[in-house]
């Protein structure tokens, strides 16, 4: 977004495509609708260079999915300085949109007062997160702003394709089953980790089976934030006859305490793969909750099981 003076801090300037010329261009895309509220990435966890960037690049997939996106990056924990707080980027929205209705109308324009979110807010979150989440709604609340909250990310089918590509860059499961190779370090079973407590374990296991359906083994999943629920899982799977596990986070990575995914994986004895990430999937799912929020036809579509 921008003001008459230049771009408003902490949030980006709408860069509007060159339309293609000739008979034979090609459809345009669906685009974000004029006057559409601002989607604010809410980023949980410990500000810094990297989760900025990893949230950065979350956004600018999403914009590319849809032209003409405003969006924003709020930290659950930001300073307001080199981080923005969340708080304040939703502040800073509705006080944007508020100065362009103004300033159409000092303009002599028929405009429409605003109305409903001027931002709608979605949290970098995989799975469910009661502790998280309560925090990022009294947050976005206590803000004043009209904005609406989304669900989080999961559980959804291109979370699964995620967790498989981590592994497969980890060297822990081939990258596709429909190509005859073999991968020598690739893993019999894995234990899928989240946090947020036994909601989330569940809503973990429901993209479990969708992978297990992609690697053909055993998924199971466990919470990194319960003592003991990690190594104990890995335990089951080897009783049932796994011998060569992985640790896999279905978490994007900002939200993961520092240390905890090396602990877990020394507990379970197994290696682990890289979290989530901006995997592509990912700025895709904060733009499918974005768009729902708005009732817009942009829906990712379902990776296929392999």
């Amino acid at each position: 977004m921008s003001s008459p003076t230049g771009p408003a801090s902490g949030l980006p300037v709408r860069m509007p495509r060159p339309r293609q010329s000739g008979r034979h261009r090609r459809p345009e895309p669906v685009a974000a609708p004029e006057g559409a509220p601002v989607l604010v990435l809410a980023v949980p966890g410990v500000p810094s260079a990297a989760v900025r960037g990893l949230a950065e690049e979350v956004v600018s997939i999403a914009r590319a999915e849809l032209p003409g996106l405003e969006a924003a990056i709020g930290f659950l924990d930001g300073d307001d300085a080199e981080y923005p707080t969340l708080s304040g980027v939703v502040k800073q929205a509705a006080a944007l949109r508020a100065e362009r209705y103004d300033l159409a109308r000092a303009a002599g324009r028929e405009v429409t007062e605003p109305e409903g979110p001027a931002a709608v807010v979605v949290p970098l979150l995989a799975g469910p997160d009661h502790a998280l989440m309560d925090r990022i709604r009294e947050t976005v609340a206590s803000s004043g702003a009209p904005a609406q909250l989304t669900d989080v990310l999961g559980p959804h089918p291109l979370l699964a394709e995620a967790v498989h590509v981590r592994l497969s860059e980890a060297g822990l499961a081939r990258a596709d089953r429909a190509r005859l190779f073999t991968v020598a370090t690739a893993a019999d079973g894995i234990v899928l980790a989240t946090v947020g407590g036994e909601e989330a374990v569940q809503a973990a296991g429901i993209t479990g089976m969708l992978l297990a359906a992609r690697l053909a083994v055993p998924v199971m999943a466990a919470a990194l934030d319960q003592e003991g629920s990690v190594a104990a899982v890995a335990e089951q799977l080897r009783g049932s006859g796994s011998q060569q596990l992985a640790l896999a986070p279905y978490l994007i990575g900002p939200e993961l305490a520092e240390g905890l995914l090396e602990d877990a994986a020394r507990a379970a004895n197994c290696p682990a793969a890289e979290a989530l990430g901006a995997y592509p999937a990912v700025g895709k799912l904060v733009l499918s909750q974005y768009s729902a929020a708005l009732g817009l036809a942009q829906q990712p579509q379902g990776a296929p099981v392999r």
